[in-house]
């Protein structure tokens, strides 16, 4: 049988108004070579990544597709680019046969070597890769322009616009003849997976790619602000450098270590509506050879349109945050009698406040003597075994209001000795009483259960294993020795500027300024601008410091329900 592509190329070779870059992609074999000749290397496959230079002396040999907007095309592009602006289709996954048809549009057969580009850090030529990857293209043909259209202006290349359209009449280039490839399901993500995954994130991570005003929820694309409980916030603008070209593999495997991100992992990455997700995801598959990125094309827009209500959150880890109805129903006798309780309540206020009335079953463990074994881990453990406190269960904290430096010292003991969930009761005791709840004078009793239904706290005869008491230092005392990845910041967060020794760089950001009234800390959304607007990097080992420890430690608690994984508190001991 006659080779009908083959035919149809070479008539449309003796056709005059066939434009040059078509006729040389007969010859364009070597394309993939040439790409591999130039283009950097990962760790497992040759890059898609070309830079100008390897496109000005290809030019005529690919098909180049323009992912930007239609007016931004027609206001400037690369001679002999095709516009292919994802926006004029809307968000939808198109049919296969749908998708084959834009494809032929855009001048696509087989074998043709294709090369994408945007306006430069953008995310639509990496979504216009990954629509044609996932529906057959193979990857030796696809090649993503570093830098976009910004790179080839500042490398001298040549640009057409509406002015010279119109004078010359660019013609558009013939119908391809792709009918359809292999359509790789597996780099897509569905909802029930990607929901099952979320309860499931010591395998799989959740990657948000906005921006912070929305994972913080200042701005919002749909019915609510906020991000996916559980998501990792590594905005698709985080994978460009200041030129706007991609950061190279190993700044990218930096962001992923910082990020605690691991190749073992699923990674889910998502956006808004499957856009900006594109950017992380080919960052990952293809230029550090993740093994496990994939995207979540329904991302917020289809997560938060579900019937069933999904949860969404503004804080990273608003879980550490409790209020009475929630303490008061976990906290029940009944479910005390049968074990299924799982908590630990700890009143760390002092011994007067603590005796005219307390939350039931909770155990005294004043602060101060808390503070007291800050640095001493080993004695720590010892002084929470004895009084009860089981590591397997969740620890929530009574204070005298909220997040107090007594409260926020007595979160850093129990981080500091690796605690599986801590948590602080925002109520105080005496709005517990008001709603009604129940108070006891009656200190818990540790020991072993005396009768059936005895609700006695039973003591602990080892908090923690060794190797977490000895492996987990949350305290720096040497300023100068940093062990993050985008190295230190000094935070200090006491009431006044603190006296420190030659630190390097200090932001000032008073404990005070973080809370809200009656000691919560403020939303989300006033707690990024905050930290935006004193200039806190959010790749960076953050060192909180005070000339009190506990002031330093508010500063901790406050960051880390923001989500910033790499957290110290500096101690003169």
């Amino acid at each position: 049988m006659p080779n009908r592509p083959l035919q149809l190329l070479l008539r449309l070779l003796t056709t005059a108004l066939v434009p040059t870059w078509l006729v040389a992609v007969v010859g364009a074999s070597a394309v993939p070579a040439a790409m591999a000749a130039t283009a950097p290397k990962t760790a497992s496959a040759v890059s898609p990544l070309v830079d100008a230079a390897w496109l000005q002396q290809h030019l005529e040999k690919v098909l180049l597709l323009d992912a930007s907007m239609t007016h931004q095309h027609q206001a400037g592009h690369i001679a002999g680019a095709v516009s292919a602006d994802m926006y004029r289709y809307g968000p939808d996954e198109p049919s296969q046969q749908a998708m084959a048809q834009r494809m032929r549009s855009w001048g696509i057969s087989p074998g043709i070597k294709i090369v994408v580009y945007d306006q430069g850090g953008d995310w639509m030529a990496a979504r216009l890769f990954h629509d044609l990857y996932v529906h057959g293209v193979s990857a030796q043909d696809l090649a993503v322009l570093d830098g976009g259209l910004a790179a080839w202006k500042a490398s001298g290349g040549s640009i057409s616009g509406a002015a010279s359209a119109a004078a010359t009449g660019t013609p558009k280039p013939p119908a391809g003849t792709w009918q359809g490839g292999q359509y790789r399901a597996e780099e897509r993500v569905l909802l029930p997976e990607f929901l099952a995954a979320s309860g499931d994130l010591q395998r799989h991570v959740l990657l948000d790619a906005l921006t912070p005003s929305y994972y913080y929820g200042q701005q919002k694309f749909f019915s609510r602000a906020g991000h996916v409980p559980g998501a990792v916030l590594l905005p698709s603008e985080d994978f460009f450098g200041p030129d706007q070209r991609f950061k190279s593999a190993d700044e990218i495997k930096r962001l992923l270590r910082y990020h605690g991100i691991r190749n073992e992992q699923d990674v889910l990455v998502h956006c808004g509506g499957g856009g900006a997700a594109a950017v992380p995801w080919f960052a990952l598959r293809f230029l550090v050879g993740h093994p496990k990125a994939r995207l979540y094309l329904g991302s917020q827009r289809e997560w938060l349109r579900d019937d069933r209500g999904l949860p969404f959150w503004t804080y990273s880890a608003p879980q550490m945050l409790r209020d009475a109805e929630w303490l008061s129903g976990w906290n029940a006798p009944m479910l005390r009698m049968f074990g299924a309780s799982k908590l630990n309540v700890v009143d760390v206020r002092s011994a007067e406040p603590f005796a005219r009335g307390h939350v039931p079953f909770a155990v005294h463990l004043p602060a101060a003597a808390l503070r007291s074994q800050i640095g001493q881990p080993h004695a720590l453990a010892a002084m929470l075994g004895a009084a009860g406190v089981n590591p397997a269960h969740e620890v929530v904290l009574v204070s005298e209001q909220g997040l107090t430096p007594d409260a926020a010292i007595a979160y850093l003991a129990f981080e500091q000795l690796g605690h599986g969930q801590v948590s602080l009761l925002l109520d105080t005791v005496d709005d517990w009483a008001l709603r009604g709840y129940e108070l006891t004078r009656e200190p818990a009793r540790v020991g072993a259960p005396r009768s059936m239904g005895d609700t006695a706290v039973p003591p602990v005869v080892s908090h923690v294993p060794a190797s977490a008491v000895t492996s987990r230092s949350l305290l720096v005392t040497e300023a100068s020795r940093a062990s993050g990845e985008f190295g230190r910041v000094f935070v200090a967060t006491g009431r006044k500027p603190p006296q420190l020794p030659p630190v390097g760089r200090v932001v000032y950001l008073p404990y005070p300024d973080l809370l809200a009234a009656g000691g919560r800390p403020k939303p989300a959304a006033e707690l990024w601008a905050l930290i935006e607007k004193v200039g806190i990097p959010r790749h960076a080992e953050l060192v909180f410091v005070a000339d009190d420890v506990a002031e330093a430690a508010v500063g901790y608690f406050v960051f880390k329900l923001m989500g910033w994984p790499d957290l110290k508190v500096w101690s003169a001991k």
